[in-house]
């Protein structure tokens, strides 16, 4: 998921307010164990010590891209039945000819394969579109061509 501004599910502000929390505690649970000594200590030992400092900077990265995004992000309301929007769900037909149901969201659950965040290269292909459009994307097997059959809310 991005930092950027825009619609949110309010499953998502909930994720991402737990991983903010989560955050928040890791980074507290490091810092405590910066700096607390003033002896040279040996080179693993300094060594241990930047690899703390790099962890919390990573942390601390993490926490400002959730902050920001949290900041910027209005609550998405119910998903539109006319064009492809976060929260529809849609029907695509392959050029194989087999048909998948999606919805598309913005929080990836590991669990659900049906769900197709927004920023996924299918997710970001179909935003927009209405039934009848066939629109391209790159898929990991390469060029991938679908064509929307219908689309409605979950």
């Amino acid at each position: 998921m991005t930092s950027e501004a825009g619609p949110i599910s309010a499953e998502a502000r909930r994720a991402l307010e737990q991983e903010l929390a989560d955050l928040h505690a890791e980074r507290n649970a490091v810092a405590a164990t910066l700096g607390g000594t003033d002896s040279a200590g040996d080179t693993a030992d300094q060594a241990d010590e930047l690899q703390r400092a790099t962890q919390l900077d990573h942390l601390d990265a993490r926490i400002t891209q959730i902050t920001v995004r949290l900041d910027g992000a209005v609550e998405a309301g119910p998903p539109r039945t006319d064009v492809v929007d976060l929260g529809s769900t849609v029907t695509v037909r392959f050029a194989d000819g087999g048909e998948e149901t999606v919805q598309i969201g913005d929080v990836a659950e590991p669990l659900d394969q049906t769900l197709v965040t927004t920023d996924s290269p299918l997710g970001r292909a179909l935003l927009g579109r209405r039934a009848g459009d066939s629109v391209s994307y790159e898929a990991p097997d390469g060029r991938t061509t679908v064509t929307v059959q219908s689309l409605g809310a979950p």
